[in-house]
């Protein structure tokens, strides 16, 4: 079995954890092991300061949980070290991590890769090529990784409803307007951005660092009592045959391959697909 998550260690102090899970980079349990493996090294290493995490593929950085994966083996997966489900556990501690995380989105995150995106400190997007969304309400499930919570302090509560009961995408230029990234940068710079801040960062000393986030982390994370009722009502509304019958319906029109309905996924999930409610249609 080929790696998901590939490390590279450009400076000292920082990593580099490129997602390469072909052909669309879908989260599985195999990447929810590597994550928490990595976690635990985040955790553990004194010297890791900041982490990035980027895609591979320029038209994915996270597509969304693989809905092929038997859902009684993703419920039955051994609990992480939070005593959570090994999902929300990756969530929780990437959060609460003692090093800066940044996700440099170029590409679609949605779903569980939206929910990844969320749990990282800093989100900086592609002006061009990213696109955020919680699709799973225009399915018929709760998303389970509860991004409920966090929208609500990113955005407010009213974007928050828009975002998750419309279930549409959010290009990048928009997800900046309502506060899904910190910033939507033009895709040509984003790289260079992204590796001058994180290489700033990583010059600072590890305990001031730690320090000052866990200050913030407490001020700002919601409880983690939240997450475990989200991820049970997913696995109850995911059984509904409406829910399946909406699912079965994607698959068929191209869902979890290279497709136009990967592609503009906030547009299929609707019963009669159109541009986004955004106006403002996403990219190919």
């Amino acid at each position: 079995m080929s790696k998901q998550i590939e490390l590279s260690f450009p400076a000292p102090g920082l990593v580099r954890a490129r997602f390469n899970n072909p052909p669309i980079n879908l989260v599985d349990p195999d990447t929810i092991f590597e994550l928490s493996t990595l976690i635990a090294q985040l955790e553990a290493d004194p010297e890791i300061k900041v982490i990035v995490f980027e895609s591979g593929d320029l038209d994915f950085f996270l597509a969304h949980y693989d809905v092929l994966v038997d859902k009684a083996r993703t419920a039955a997966m051994s609990k992480g070290p939070t005593g959570m489900h090994p999902w929300l556990d990756v969530l929780v501690r990437l959060s609460r991590a003692p090093v800066v995380s940044i996700a440099s989105i170029r590409g679609r995150a949605r779903g569980a890769g939206s929910e990844c995106a969320l749990s990282c400190d800093i989100r900086f997007a592609s002006a061009e090529r990213a696109v955020l969304g919680q699709f799973e309400v225009g399915v018929g499930v709760v998303p389970g990784g509860n991004p409920m919570a966090r929208l609500v302090g990113l955005m407010g509560r009213g974007r928050a409803i828009e975002v998750v009961l419309g279930a549409d995408d959010f290009p990048g230029a928009l997800a900046e307007r309502y506060g899904y990234v910190n910033r939507a940068i033009p895709d040509a710079e984003l790289d260079t951005f992204v590796e001058r801040f994180a290489r700033r960062v990583a010059d600072f000393d590890k305990e001031a660092i730690r320090d000052a986030k866990r200050f913030i982390d407490e001020a700002s994370l919601p409880d983690d009592n939240l997450f475990p009722p989200a991820l049970d009502q997913f696995f109850v509304s995911a059984a509904r045959p409406k829910t399946k019958a909406r699912m079965m319906r994607l698959l068929q029109a191209g869902l979890q391959e290279r497709s136009d309905v990967e592609l503009n996924l906030g547009r299929h999930v609707a019963s009669n697909p159109s541009k986004d409610a955004s106006g403002e249609h996403s990219p190919a």
